[in-house]
């Protein structure tokens, strides 16, 4: 069953490169079919499947030669191994659905927000209705007074953040914050924010003490939601727990 999470992970992986280069152009996710992206001719199944067609052709398209970027194996990869993570705690449920969504809509928004410094509107519109629906399926796990909460706590605290700063945090981020408050709750979305800025810190003083980014440079803060929200996903409960102990022991 592992192996055909994977896959499965790594399928929609392939879906979502397309999705990361396609939607900051505005261009259709569903037509027309794949194609390279130099000499445009159409892709055949066999240069679509996920992470082997790459191995096969040796990172060359079939028709031009041209090479192939390896960030698109790389993401099929990643998010095979998410989902493969994801099925392994939580098992096969409604919530690991949910979870996997929300972790497929994150690997979309890290890479476009890293390049284009946006995140797009149809991609919360999509987590707003998906993770929706899975809470009905799901007969609100979380509760939809939580689910409200978790929004208003999510998107209203970088909104704060975003007027104070005069909008060093983008609209994007505010946006982004709302859905995974919807998603995951009061609670876990405090964590998720507490963990977004430690893990942003920590990145950006690597990036400006290797030279890699000056003071001057804009760095996007949605890979670092994303990096966040995953761990708050997998042991957010378990943080939660030892901190509160933590806090009645002392």
């Amino acid at each position: 069953m592992i192996y055909l999470v994977f896959i499965f992970g790594s399928l929609i992986g392939s879906f979502l490169n397309v999705c990361i280069y396609r939607i900051p152009k505005g261009e259709s996710i569903a037509y027309p079919p794949s194609s390279c992206t130099d000499c445009n001719n159409k892709l055949k199944l066999l240069d679509l499947i996920p992470i082997v067609s790459y191995i096969l052709l040796k990172g060359r398209c079939r028709y031009c030669k041209s090479k192939i970027s390896i960030k698109y194996p790389l993401i099929e990869f990643m998010n095979g191994i998410i989902y493969l993570m994801l099925f392994i705690r939580f098992g096969l449920s409604i919530l690991t659905i949910k979870y996997f969504i929300i972790s497929s809509i994150l690997v979309v928004v890290t890479f476009i927000d890293y390049k284009y410094q946006i995140i797009p509107d149809g991609l919360i519109i999509f987590g707003l209705i998906s993770i929706f629906i899975m809470h009905i399926l799901d007969n609100f796990h979380i509760g939809f007074i939580n689910s409200i909460l978790g929004m208003l706590i999510g998107g209203g605290s970088f909104l704060t953040i975003a007027l104070i700063t005069k909008g060093a945090m983008g609209g994007g981020d505010v946006k982004l914050m709302a859905l995974l408050g919807f998603a995951l709750g009061p609670w876990n979305i405090l964590l998720n924010i507490f963990l977004s800025f430690i893990i942003g810190a920590i990145i950006c003083l690597i990036l400006l003490v290797f030279g890699i980014k000056t003071r001057k440079d804009y760095i996007a803060f949605g890979p670092f939601i994303a990096i966040a929200c995953f761990i708050t996903i997998c042991y957010g409960n378990e943080i939660i727990s030892w901190y509160i102990n933590y806090i009645g022991i002392i």
